[in-house]
């Protein structure tokens, strides 16, 4: 072996434990850091403890916004080759549809396509969508406090990207509220949003937002 610098390299890092395995990584990375660097790589930074954030630099892989609508583009191409390749019968509007729901996760498109696929035909049919009467129908059962009702609304719609169920929620409920009680919506929509990103259930995690704003948020 030369003497030039090593690096590791911790793929995944933010699923180390945060109370065991990432504070003796602190330790480690003071003790080698004249001849050994460090690279963690994360897709939930917060998962990662504030010491070792303060030993790091941060750098963000993001895709800029001009960037978006031509990746996707390509990568809607490429499903439908891939898709005509192998044979499968589909409907371009519904293959849209999945590779618009969840850019730029292409290995989730993928495995989506292929479990829709199962069934013999990729259509309009198989997309999930939270339409604005499937937001009635949980502003209405959140008015009336029928926890039966709104946990099974939760569960018909988690194949959506949690991230997008609280946004629709939050603009759904914003002029369904009293005025005084928007700012604890507010919260609770931002809290259990960030939440999302690492529970490790998301049906609880989602009925558990809809219990905070049956009980703490008065409707008009």
């Amino acid at each position: 072996m030369d003497g030039n610098r090593k690096f590791v390299i911790l793929d995944e890092a933010d699923y180390l434990n945060p109370q065991s395995t990432q504070p003796a990584l602190r330790g480690f990375i003071e003790e080698f850091h004249k001849n050994c660097g460090f690279i963690l790589t994360c897709n939930f930074k917060n998962r990662i403890i504030d010491p070792l954030h303060s030993r790091c630099s941060v750098v963000e892989f993001r895709i800029p916004s001009s960037e978006k609508p031509k990746l996707a583009g390509e990568f809607f191409a490429r499903v439908q080759d891939v898709l005509k390749t192998e044979q499968v019968q589909f409907e371009p509007k519904a293959v849209a549809g999945v590779v618009e729901k969840h850019f730029p996760d292409w290995r989730r498109v993928l495995n989506e396509l292929q479990r829709y696929s199962a069934s013999g035909m990729i259509d309009s049919g198989i997309l999930v969508n939270i339409s604005e009467t499937n937001m009635k129908d949980l502003t209405k059962f959140l008015k009336e406090k029928d926890f039966k009702s709104i946990r099974k609304w939760v569960a018909n719609n988690l194949d959506n990207d949690p991230s997008r169920v609280y946004r629709k929620v939050y603009d759904s409920l914003y002029d369904e509220v009293q005025p005084q009680n928007v700012p604890h919506l507010v919260l609770a929509t931002a809290d259990y949003s960030y939440k999302s990103a690492f529970v490790a259930d998301q049906e609880i995690n989602m009925l558990a937002f809809m219990v905070e704003v049956m009980t703490q948020v008065n409707c008009k």
